[in-house]
């Protein structure tokens, strides 16, 4: 029930017609919030089947101790706790530290900020130089195997509509 709720919210505001920039702020718990529920919806309950993913999608780190038999409330917080270490990787870039918390969560850190020779994204060195016009870029990471996956580009679009503040 909770699901069918939270889906048509969603549709109500990518489809509502006043300007986003007409909203009222949104306080860092409601976005938060926001955050956790649209990572449930798009990642789903990971089972054994998906190892190393465990819960809402929680990738298991070596010498973890964890399995696939966690309850709701647990897959919950593990995802809760990633998501608040990925705000906190991000907080230089200030309102946009969330959204790019969950794009990593789904990406990876290093896919945004480089690493070894993986160059740093044309998303964080845009947010870098000032440049908060970044819609292509966050939906630029809509591919799978070099082919745009129509389900991965309204999950980034659903992320942009309600985390990324005007």
């Amino acid at each position: 029930m909770a699901l069918l709720y939270l889906i048509g919210l969603l549709s109500l505001l990518i489809s509502c017609p006043v300007p986003l920039k007409a909203a009222p702020p949104v306080s860092r718990s409601i976005l938060f919030e926001r955050a956790v529920a649209c990572v449930k919806h798009f990642e789903g309950w990971h089972t054994a089947r998906n190892h190393p993913y465990i819960g809402y999608g929680h990738k298991l780190l070596p010498g973890e101790k964890l399995d696939s038999n966690l309850t709701k409330a647990q897959g919950d917080s593990l995802l809760r706790a990633d998501l608040r270490k990925r705000w906190i990787t991000f907080r230089r870039f200030g309102k946009d530290a969330l959204l790019l918390a969950v794009l990593s969560y789904n990406v990876g850190e290093s896919k945004l900020l480089g690493y070894g020779k993986v160059p740093k994204s044309n998303l964080i060195r845009k947010l870098e130089k000032g440049d908060r016009n970044i819609y292509r870029e966050y939906i630029s990471y809509r591919k799978y195997k070099g082919k745009v996956v129509h389900s991965i580009e309204r999950r980034r679009k659903h992320e942009f509509v309600l985390l990324h503040i005007p």
